[in-house]
C-alpha cells in the first residue's frame, strides 16, 4: 500500500473520530435539554397513619425492591420533608433563625432535580443516573494510618458486618453490605439534603455548619416519619465524597452536602 493510500486512510479514521465523539456530546446535550420540570401534585393531608402508630414502624432499612414510587407519595412526602404549610411560607421542617436553609434534591434514573417548595415543582438540575455515584469519603479510601486516613487502631468504633455493625477490629473501614457505604440502592428515589449557610445571617461559618446539621435532621426525621406512615422505607447516610457530589449536583462553595436517603420499598 502506498504512501498516499495509508494517509487517506489516516485522514478518514481521524474525522470517523472527531464526527463520532461530536455525535456523543450532542446527544448528550440533547439529553440533558429533555429533562424538564416535575409539576408535583398538592399534598394530601389526611392521608397515612397516626403519628404515634408511625413512630412505632419507624425503622432504617438496608435493602429496597426496585419498584417505583407513585407521584402521589413522591409529591406527598417532598412536602412532608420541607414544604410549606402556613401562609406566610414557613415550613413542616423548622430551621435555626427560619433561614430555611436545607434544600431537597431528588435523585431519579433520568437525572437530579431540585425540590421548589414554593410551586410544589421538581426543576432539572442534571441529566443522568447518580444514585450509585456518591463516592467514598478520603478518610475511609485512605489505608488506616497513611495521611488523609484513619489512625491506626483508631477512629471509627469497632465494626462487624454489613453497614458496620459493633465487633469488628478496631479501626477498620466500614463495610459495604446491603444498604451499607458502597453498596449499590436499588431504591428508586434518592434525596440528597444540602444546607446553604448563607442562608443564616448571624454566627460565624463553625456554628452555621452546627445549625445546618441540626436543621438536616429535621427534615430527614419528616420524612422517615412520612414513610413509616404510607408503608415506604427510608435509610439516612452520610458517608459518600463531597468533592464528587459537589461537581455533578453543581454546588456553590456556599452549599453543604450533608445527608442521602434511599427510599422506596422494602426488599422482600
Amino acid at each position: 500500500m502506498g504512501k498516499k493510500a495509508m494517509r487517506y486512510i489516516f485522514i478518514s479514521l481521524k474525522r470517523s473520530i472527531l464526527i463520532s465523539s461530536l455525535l456523543v456530546v450532542t446527544m448528550g446535550w440533547a439529553h440533558a435539554q429533555e429533562l424538564k420540570p416535575i409539576k408535583l401534585m398538592d399534598p394530601d393531608k389526611k392521608r397515612g397513619l397516626p403519628v404515634m402508630e408511625a413512630l412505632s414502624l419507624r425503622a432504617s432499612v438496608r435493602s429496597w425492591s426496585d419498584k417505583e414510587i407513585s407521584m402521589r407519595d413522591l409529591s406527598d412526602m417532598l412536602w412532608a420533608a420541607n414544604g410549606i404549610n402556613r401562609p406566610d411560607g414557613r415550613r413542616t421542617a423548622a430551621s435555626a433563625t427560619n433561614a430555611q436553609d436545607v434544600d431537597v434534591y431528588v435523585f431519579m434514573k433520568e437525572g437530579i432535580y431540585l425540590y421548589d417548595a414554593a410551586g410544589q415543582v421538581l426543576n432539572p438540575v442534571v441529566s443522568g443516573d447518580y444514585r450509585n455515584k456518591l463516592g467514598m469519603p478520603k478518610w475511609i479510601e485512605a489505608p488506616a494510618g497513611a495521611p488523609g486516613g484513619a489512625p491506626p487502631g483508631a477512629g471509627a468504633p469497632p465494626k462487624t458486618g454489613p453497614g458496620g455493625l459493633p465487633g469488628a477490629p478496631p479501626g477498620a473501614p466500614p463495610k459495604a453490605g446491603p444498604g451499607g457505604p458502597g453498596a449499590e440502592i436499588k431504591a428508586p428515589i434518592l434525596i440528597f439534603l444540602v444546607s446553604d449557610i448563607s442562608r443564616f445571617r448571624m454566627p460565624p461559618d463553625e456554628v452555621k455548619l452546627q445549625w445546618a446539621s441540626i436543621d438536616t435532621g429535621i427534615v430527614y426525621q419528616n420524612i422517615a416519619l412520612f414513610c413509616a406512615a404510607v408503608g415506604l422505607s427510608a435509610r439516612p447516610r452520610a458517608l459518600f465524597s463531597e468533592d464528587q457530589v459537589r461537581g455533578f449536583m453543581k454546588l456553590r462553595d456556599t452549599q453543604h452536602p450533608i445527608l442521602n436517603i434511599p427510599v422506596g420499598y422494602a426488599a422482600e
